[in-house]
């Protein structure tokens, strides 16, 4: 069995995970704005197991400092404030029948910088991920040149593709970094 040059789309649709996994992990990254995504990550205990709050009830943003939970079950109306308050994302939801009020409170400035600090850690892992990913792309192509001899114009030019794709897969991680940064800084 012969090795082959790498599947340059393959390998794109690769980096595009690593892209999209960070784009997820900032979306619950608070900025001064409400916003749905963040209570995302909360887990509640219902029905004899854990399941995640979009799946017991509805989060609207009515305001720019306030989430609105609806709770489907009034039984389970508890058991999502108490999730929300331990979900250590500093949120006190204030509970009106079948809706919980989460207020945001304003971010202080040190906690923006841990914001920002956090930001910078996943998009440096999606840059550790993107770089792997062509490292495993020059690998395949060394071995596809050993086996098959490449022609060096080809061996080159599948290179460079390998490189471009790096390239912009990186920018767009910096890109978004950028914005959630200036999202997380405005006062």
């Amino acid at each position: 069995m012969s090795a082959q040059a790498p599947d340059l789309k393959e390998l794109a649709r690769r980096m595009d995970g690593a892209v999209e996994a960070l784009r997820k992990e900032l979306q619950g990254l608070r900025t001064g704005r409400a916003n749905a995504n963040l209570l995302e990550p909360v887990q509640v205990e219902a029905y004899g197991g854990h399941m995640a709050l979009k799946e017991l009830a509805s989060i609207s943003v009515p305001e720019p400092r306030m989430l609105l939970v609806n709770v489907w079950d009034r039984g389970l109306v508890k058991a999502v404030e108490k999730a929300i308050r331990g979900a250590g994302l500093g949120l006190n939801p204030v509970t009106e029948g079948q809706t919980l009020r989460v207020p945001l409170p304003e971010l202080t400035q040190e906690r923006r910088n841990e914001l920002v600090k956090a930001a910078h850690k996943y998009a440096e892992q999606a840059r550790v991920a993107v770089r792997n990913l062509r490292h495993e792309g020059l690998n395949q192509l060394k071995r596809a040149d050993k086996e098959s001899h490449l022609s060096d114009e080809e061996y080159k030019r599948i290179g460079d593709e390998i490189q471009k794709l790096t390239d912009r897969h990186i920018d767009a991680i910096n890109k978004l970094l950028e914005q959630k940064e200036k999202d997380i800084r405005q006062v």
